[in-house]
């Protein structure tokens, strides 16, 4: 029985990604726009219903869409409605509204966002009680605007209130300078990224730098458009849950996959990259080895962040492989690619790149593979969106379109301080280090301290407990 996901597609950018991301679906499944099946392979039909909603009325059965469109604009949800995919979504499970949140992240958490909030956990709700074994909620959203910054935020903390024991994953769209549309994308990134730091179970991070930078160097697109960008996002959302719908070898549900990549609650920002890419007109050249497979995949030109691995250090890895690929190749290729590259791994967490096989390739292609890396370098994406975000707030610029949505100055330095020491805590995973027979020494020392301790307490006839010392103290911020 397939585990079931409630797919939450928020904002303008979380509307177009998630339209490209159910074409996809489609097609993998062997589904047409209506939602019938026209395929001939049982195995895109097996575990169907990770995604998709099986009705079985008088005529053959279709599969609606397990998911929720939300914007407090009605244009992106009108043109989904009119477009191809008009007839595939339930007419219920869209929620807009009219005023808009104006690129304003106060307005989608705090005004605008709280009065529809209530609706939309509704028709969540009535989602979630037709499922039999809910896996978790997948949020689409871009972190720059204000339905998908401060709506999405206020959703995730919602749902972290009503169902605290599912998976929260989110596919987060972070804004950059060299592709951005308005001046206070600071402002709602890092404020958004505070909410995910402390509500969220997992973040893909996908960078719009990134994104430009794949379509115009590697695919030679002259004018990349948002819809081309789209489509890159869709392919990594499709080939990240490619475990979790279908059958395969060493595969593993969501939970499975946070278990194995985050090690730390806070460090749970992952960077996806996706291989091959390549140009259109050399499609027919292509016809890459496994071990190539894997080196295209931890290539810095394929991930889709901004950050460049080699200046920090993997704490953990997934790699997901789809088509006619051999197990043991796939882990020999592995393994070497890490023997070669050690000093880029950390070496107190072992064996942390993890596998997964499946044999139902991408739709036009013959083998692909999508890696999630935990990495360090992630800390270059957070450090460049706050220091835009104290170059702005140090002046106060832009700040009353906020205050006057009752948010206070106190919330800016929290959220800018809460970034910061997450930068702190990656840097100071990426330093540090192990040697046996220190942490061995180490170990035995407090081994014997404790056992004294305990058999002090036993004599004494008391019991006395000790409270965990913080890790790290939130650091005091001036501007």
């Amino acid at each position: 029985m397939s585990r079931e996901i409630i797919n939450i597609q928020a904002g303008q950018a979380g509307n177009q990604v998630g339209e490209n991301f159910w074409e996809m679906l489609l097609a993998e499944h062997g589904l047409n726009r209506s939602g019938a099946y026209e395929g001939n392979d049982p195995l895109q039909i097996e575990r169907v219903g990770t995604y998709f909603s099986e009705i079985s009325s008088s005529g053959p059965a279709r599969y609606v869409p397990r998911s929720v469109q939300v914007d407090l604009e009605t244009g992106v949800c009108d043109k989904l409605r009119s477009g191809p995919l008009g007839k595939l979504f339930r007419p219920d499970t869209f929620f807009t509204a009219d005023p808009g949140a104006g690129n304003n992240w106060a307005k989608g958490y705090y005004t605008e966002g709280a009065e529809l909030i209530d609706g939309i956990l509704d028709i969540v709700r009535k989602q979630t009680e037709a499922c039999d074994s809910l896996q978790g909620f997948q949020l689409i959203h871009s972190l720059g605007g204000g339905t998908g910054a401060g709506l999405g935020s206020l959703m995730l903390s919602k749902f972290r209130e009503e169902y605290p024991d599912r998976m929260l994953a989110t596919f987060s769209i972070l804004p950059a300078p060299g592709v951005s549309e308005t001046v206070v994308e600071p402002y709602n990134s890092v404020l958004s990224l505070h909410q995910l730091i402390d509500n969220c179970d997992l973040t893909v991070t996908i960078d719009n730098e990134a994104l430009y930078n794949i379509a115009t160097r590697t695919l030679k697109l002259k004018g990349p458009t948002y819809s081309d960008l789209n489509v890159l996002i869709a392919k990594v959302m499709c080939g990240v849950s490619t475990s979790l719908r279908f059958p395969g070898q060493l595969n593993g549900d969501l939970r499975k996959l946070g278990m194995n990549l985050i090690p730390f609650p806070r460090l749970h920002f992952l960077m996806p990259s996706y291989a091959p890419f390549f140009d259109e007109k050399a499609s027919a050249y292509q016809k890459k080895s496994v071990p190539e497979l894997v080196a295209s995949m931890f290539d810095r030109t394929n991930y889709l962040v901004a950050a460049d691995p080699r200046f920090g250090r993997y704490l953990t890895a997934a790699t997901i492989f789809r088509g006619n690929v051999g197990s043991s190749d796939e882990q020999q290729a592995v393994y070497q690619l890490q023997k070669k590259n050690s000093a880029f791994f950390v070496e107190w967490i072992p064996d942390n790149v993890s596998v997964s096989l499946c044999s139902v390739p991408p739709v036009g292609q013959t083998q692909a593979g999508v890696c999630l890396a935990n990495s360090t370098s992630m800390q270059e994406i957070f450090k460049r969106n706050t220091d835009q975000f104290a170059a702005m707030f140090k002046r106060r610029a832009f700040l009353h379109w906020y205050t006057n949505e009752g948010m206070d100055e106190m919330e800016f330095t929290e959220a800018y301080s809460n970034a910061q020491d997450l930068i702190t805590e990656y840097q100071q995973y990426q330093e540090a280090t192990m040697d046996d027979e220190e942490f061995e020494d180490e170990y035995a020392a407090e081994s014997d301290a404790e056992v004294s301790v305990a058999a002090e307490s036993i004599v004494g006839g008391e019991e006395e407990h000790y409270e965990p010392s913080e890790a790290y103290e939130s650091s005091e911020v001036e501007f």
